[in-house]
């Protein structure tokens, strides 16, 4: 049975929870229990870089900046903050050591937010350069655009309200009303496996989030990165449960066809996970979720298109 009631903790709480999710303040200072930017790894910018065989990056280099596809709504993962325009979070972060072992240095990042739904698009039309962006690697994207990784393994998990007692797992989600992105592969695995669920979709997974905490949806679904970073923002009124019921193994995207750049990418992810620089990223953002760092999966150099 849904509450429709608002009491004024949970008002309350609201109020605190949109200050968190945005991320605002003064100048230079953090989101909510977010990354910290003095305490961000520094990436070594490779001076000497040239990929004449990479279309992508030969208009890049023309163009004198990177643009890099990302999310904006996803705590310790890529989130922006609206008072500085700054974004962060550890996809952030993979995105600027790819840069920098691209040749770019950060004042020739250029980030711009694309929503799940748009990734294919934005690669195929050359709005962006590479996404990174809890983008899950699969076969029927790989027809759409390529892949370098994956840098990150995580799993589909659901996220609920502190007081629910009646989800433990998906197979609990029948005649619940569930948030997921539009066109993202959660929404598309609760659809396919679990068709009782209710489904309910937006463009971002804050929207998701502000819709469960006011009782007008059940559970939010995605990657348990996602929601772990929206459960450790306000612990008191939201948990995640279960254990992660899928393994979405997180790659960049980059134009399909453009076979030296994804490889190129490829390398730059061995070197930084060497050098320790993929560790610092994790611990300087989603590890301050309390998750300790994984080991990295291992990188995929399937065949050229």
């Amino acid at each position: 049975m849904q509450r429709t009631h608002r009491t004024p903790a949970l008002l309350a709480l609201l109020l605190a929870v949109a200050v968190a999710l945005a991320g605002c303040g003064k100048e230079g200072s953090p989101p909510v229990k977010g990354p910290r930017p003095d305490q961000l790894p520094v990436y070594q910018v490779r001076s000497d870089f040239t990929l004449p065989d990479s279309p992508t990056w030969e208009r890049a280099k023309k163009r004198g900046r990177l643009i890099v596809g990302v999310k904006e709504d996803q705590p310790y993962m890529g989130e922006k903050d609206p008072a500085t325009g700054r974004y962060s979070g550890f996809d952030v972060e993979i995105a600027r050591m790819m840069a920098a072992s691209l040749g770019f240095d950060p004042n020739r990042v250029e980030f711009r937010t694309i929503a799940s739904a748009n990734r294919e698009t934005a690669l195929q039309n050359g709005q962006i350069d590479y996404y990174v962006g809890t983008y899950t690697i699969n076969d029927n994207r790989k027809k759409l655009v390529g892949f370098a990784g994956p840098y990150y393994q995580a799993g589909q998990s659901l996220l609920v309200r502190a007081d629910e007692k009646d989800i433990h797992g998906p197979q609990d989600l029948a005649g619940k009303r569930v948030c997921s992105a539009a066109g993202s592969t959660p929404y598309q695995r609760i659809q396919k496996n679990y068709p009782k669920a209710e489904l309910v979709a937006y463009d971002t997974y804050s929207v998701c989030v502000d819709n469960l905490l006011t009782y007008q949806v059940d559970a939010v679904t995605t990657d348990d990165t996602i929601l772990l970073g929206y459960a450790a923002k306000v612990p008191d009124e939201l948990k995640v449960v279960g254990k992660p019921f899928s393994k979405e193994p997180y790659g960049i995207g980059v134009p399909r066809g453009d076979n030296a750049l994804r490889l190129a990418l490829d390398d730059a992810l061995a070197a930084h996970e060497k050098n320790g620089d993929w560790k610092k990223a994790y611990d300087a953002t989603l590890g301050l979720s309390g998750v300790p760092a994984p080991k990295p999966p291992a990188i995929d150099r399937y065949p050229s298109d």
